[in-house]
């Protein structure tokens, strides 16, 4: 379980609640970009639209920019493979005004390339600079020790 490529944003932006892995519909020429390690989910998001769950806003540049075709969008939509029963739930976080759905990190699992999602609260500016004076204190502790 290889991890690809990751939103390094998400836990210093939101605060993560229930994790999710779902499958992601790719091009080829996707598959091998994200082996590369190319690619970012940061400014990414999931909707719920018509029974089905979409990643919006990732970005995941050709493989080879020379071989791909000219109408290919780098920010395109891509569908998520969920059962229908973890499409509701997803519905329902989407419906309430508090939290959202975030992409965390894109990896392998075996031949296929997953994706983890997270419902997520964002955090107010004083919460963003305890979590960053938390994280500083411990480095220093550790450097300590």
């Amino acid at each position: 379980m290889a991890n690809l490529v990751s939103n390094k944003k998400a836990y210093l932006n939101y605060e993560i609640g229930d994790k999710l892995t779902a499958g992601i519909e790719l091009f080829g020429h996707e598959v091998k970009s994200l082996r590369k390690g190319q690619g970012s989910l940061e400014g990414s998001y999931i909707i719920v639209r018509g029974g089905e769950a979409f990643l919006i806003g990732a970005y995941i540049p050709p493989f080879q920019a020379s071989n791909t075709p000219a109408s290919y969008n780098e920010r395109r939509n891509r569908t998520l493979l969920l059962n229908k029963k973890e499409i509701a739930e997803l519905a329902h976080i989407e419906h309430s005004k508090t939290s959202s759905i975030i992409p965390l990190s894109i990896f392998t699992a075996g031949p296929k390339i997953k994706i983890e999602i997270a419902y997520a609260r964002g955090k107010k500016k004083g919460d963003k600079r305890q979590a960053i004076k938390k994280r500083d204190t411990e480095r220093d502790l550790k450097r300590k020790l």
